[in-house]
């Protein structure tokens, strides 16, 4: 196997290198109790972009942090005599919610799902801006120089977060059935979401994003989705005198660190031929994940369609076993 990060055993043991703020913990505490305060204001709208005998399509939209609205697709199962499991849905860097269709294997099997867009991003929900920098991409650095509390990943994390508060409270959705999934940046969200969540009781992240920013720097991999770091660094700290307030500020939003609060059940799968989420990152997360956990090793797979993954995630978030 061509060797692109740390050994498999090393990286099976490695619990990563960006440093973790001493107030991690009350920085997503007080986060937490800001969401709090803000009333969701859930909007249910019937959609007629697609026609399905077993399932009911809606545009749903909440209000959250920064009173932004937040656009989601909410499908459910038709005439469901009971309530049904739900799975919170997470898409890549700059997409969006994607497909209708993509949802129906799960509603035709009983289980509700809704699908986020990131405010700012490829889709449909609002970003209201407040922080100094860019949007659609360069959220990684977006509100870096205006301190922790102004990270927009921040707001994602939350907006993940009360997606899943708004979705439980649905009469036709068991709140003791959620589960989230994702890739890449899905992935990540799905770590967030289950990590700030303790509701969430099943977890897929597929090669997460958003993990161990100094590892990736260390490998002279900010490129592609991370490429905004370089920038930021050659642009903001030319002579790398803010470099390790840099890293510990992202320590923040890093979801390795919010891994160990994790209560869910969680597969991962793991590739070790990923320059994009680089192995050693991806690792950094599941090593950390103090759950019940099951890992799927790609050896030889990168950031790209997994072969078998599909199955057992359908198998896992049917709630089948």
């Amino acid at each position: 196997m061509p060797c692109l990060d740390y050994p498999l055993a090393q990286l099976q043991t490695y619990t990563g290198t960006n440093p973790r703020p001493a107030d991690f913990d009350d920085y997503w505490s007080r986060a937490l109790a800001e969401l709090d305060s803000i009333d969701p204001k859930a909007e249910l709208k019937r959609s007629d972009t697609l026609q399905s005998r077993n399932s009911e399509i809606f545009d749903l939209k909440f209000t959250s942090v920064g009173g932004a609205r937040i656009y989601a697709k909410y499908i459910r199962p038709k005439n469901a005599t009971a309530p049904n499991p739900a799975i919170l849905e997470f898409h890549g860097y700059t997409g969006n919610s994607g497909e209708w269709a993509d949802k129906l294997r799960f509603s035709g099997e009983g289980v509700a799902v809704a699908a986020m867009d990131c405010r700012g991003q490829g889709g449909q929900s609002q970003d209201p801006g407040g922080t100094t920098g860019s949007t659609h991409n360069g959220h990684i650095i977006r509100g870096l120089s205006d301190g922790p509390e102004k990270l927009l990943f921040r707001s994602i994390f939350l907006d993940t977060v009360q997606l899943a508060r708004v979705v439980a409270s649905f009469d036709e959705v068991d709140a003791n059935r959620l589960a989230t999934n994702g890739g890449s940046q899905g992935g990540a969200l799905s770590i967030a979401c289950a990590a700030l969540e303790p509701r969430i009781t099943r977890c897929v992240s597929l090669y997460p994003f958003l993990s161990d920013y100094l590892r990736v720097w260390n490998m002279d991999l900010c490129k592609d989705a991370y490429a905004e770091l370089k920038t930021y660094m050659r642009h903001f700290d030319p002579l790398s005198e803010k470099r390790d307030k840099i890293f510990e500020t992202l320590g923040y939003i890093d979801v390795q660190h919010l891994a160990p609060r994790i209560g869910a059940e969680v597969i991962m799968a793991l590739t070790l031929q990923d320059a994009i989420c680089p192995p050693s990152t991806q690792f950094a997360v599941f090593n950390n994940i103090q759950s019940k956990k099951t890992p799927f090793i790609y050896e030889d797979f990168g950031h790209e369609g997994l072969p078998r993954f599909a199955d057992s995630v359908f198998d896992f978030l049917t709630f089948a076993k």
